[in-house]
């Protein structure tokens, strides 16, 4: 019976998808991703490759299975990567990366889908990040008893596995060879419901990707230039009630000696002539990269209408301040910016993150609901040296702290030789 209604959800949410697609960009590109896409594999893959396959279910997860997909490419050349994405938030963004030999989109689950797209593939080692549970995918893996990794995963009480009706949920667990999970809590509930040998806390490799893109970090000219000597908050994944926010610290902004930088989640059109609409004095960063006559005034905000450089963008900032707090998901990544050694602001929806909890624990992080907590906040940090050293202190340890995930997952695949030179 559950697996009746699994198959339900899957058609219809094919149906809502290309229903959607007559006026949704996203729906309309997760469409053309999977058009012919086991003919574009056949000719990619010969079967001669030796594939080590990652999926990752959009731009986060990537960001997340990177660091261990990096390392397997270091230690073990002899094998090609495919990467696979379920969302085009992934996709798009990532479909010229170059630490991956082939990146696709990942066709829609079926048995015949999974058959195939196991038979082109023929991967040596498959590692899901994180989540997204694919019943013929994993019965399929299973089956032809591919060595099968979980990483960087979390376990809640509210998924469908420790429910009455997650039997079905369970059954993929079983799938897997071994399960690495970020944290105790997530460790216990799983052993709860029967997995107890091939589970064990590993941590997040988002850690080691900060770290390592901390270690590795390039100037932006454009932002050394605007920024020059000023204290400046840097607003990364805006929503618009972020920015609103934004708006009223700001709007006694000679009071703060302070310049603003936005990088909105969303770039498109609407959305950045709405941020122009709250600060109409706004530079976009695409009018300075074309123009190096234009002359950043000092205090006005700078918005950031391209993407790939959030990560670095927060060594520019006194305050960070990460987005998406409002809003039912809650907070974007907050560790890109506590690996700077700087404090981080976010709003009131981040308890099912637990970096963000751990940096508020530890004094790295500070949470705020209203504008008027957002100013108090802001002001503290400006005029209280120690506190704010404090904080900065806190971030930055604990960003290290909890570095090393990559290499207990590396060590697990050359001590139970899953992959071989």
């Amino acid at each position: 019976m559950q697996l009746f209604f699994y198959n339900l959800f899957l058609f219809l949410f094919k149906a809502g998808v290309r229903i959607a697609s007559l006026k949704n960009q996203k729906a309309k590109q997760w469409i053309a991703g999977r058009k012919y896409i086991f003919q574009r594999l056949e000719q990619s893959i010969s079967k001669q490759d030796k594939i080590v396959w990652f999926h990752c279910a959009s731009l986060g997860e990537f960001e997340q299975g990177r660091p261990v997909i990096e390392k397997i490419r270091q230690l073990f050349p002899d094998y090609k990567i495919l990467v696979t994405f379920f969302s085009p938030s992934g996709y798009e963004i990532r479909k010229n990366y170059k630490g991956a030999d082939y990146i696709f989109y990942l066709p829609m689950d079926s048995a015949a889908n999974a058959k195939k797209f196991l038979d082109t593939i023929h991967p040596a080692l498959v590692v899901f990040v994180k989540y997204e549970y694919w019943y013929y995918y994993f019965k399929n893996i299973k089956e032809r008893k591919i060595p099968f990794l979980l990483i960087s995963a979390v376990f809640r009480t509210d998924q469908p596995f420790f429910k009455w009706y997650g039997k079905l949920y369970s059954q993929m667990l079983n799938s897997f060879t071994h399960i690495f999970v970020q944290d105790r809590q997530s460790k216990a509930l799983i052993q709860a419901i029967g997995f107890n040998d091939n589970v064990s806390i590993a941590g997040d490799t988002r850690f080691d990707r900060v770290v390592e893109i901390a270690e590795q970090f390039e100037p932006i000219p454009i932002i050394d230039n605007f920024c020059s000597n000023s204290k400046v908050i840097i607003a990364g994944s805006t929503w618009p009630e972020d920015e609103k926010m934004l708006q009223s610290l700001f709007q006694d902004k000679n009071d703060l000696f302070l310049k603003l930088i936005i990088a909105p989640h969303e770039i498109n059109k609407s959305h950045v002539e709405e941020i122009q609409k709250n600060f109409p004095s706004a530079i976009l960063y695409s009018q300075l990269a074309n123009d190096s006559s234009i002359e950043a005034i000092q205090n006005n905000p700078l918005i950031i209408d391209t993407i790939g450089i959030l990560s670095r963008l927060y060594k520019y900032a006194y305050i960070t301040y990460i987005g998406g707090g409002f809003t039912r998901d809650g907070i974007h990544n907050s560790l890109e910016a506590a690996v700077y050694g700087k404090p981080v602001i976010f709003g009131p929806v981040y308890q099912k993150y637990r970096e963000a909890v751990e940096l508020i624990e530890v004094g790295g992080a500070k949470s705020f609901s209203t504008a008027d907590e957002f100013r108090q906040i802001t002001y503290t940090l400006l005029n209280n040296k120690e506190e704010y050293n404090s904080k900065c202190k806190s971030a930055e340890e604990y960003v290290h702290s909890n570095a090393g995930a990559t290499n207990k997952i590396l060590n697990y695949i050359q001590i139970n030789r899953l992959l071989t030179n």
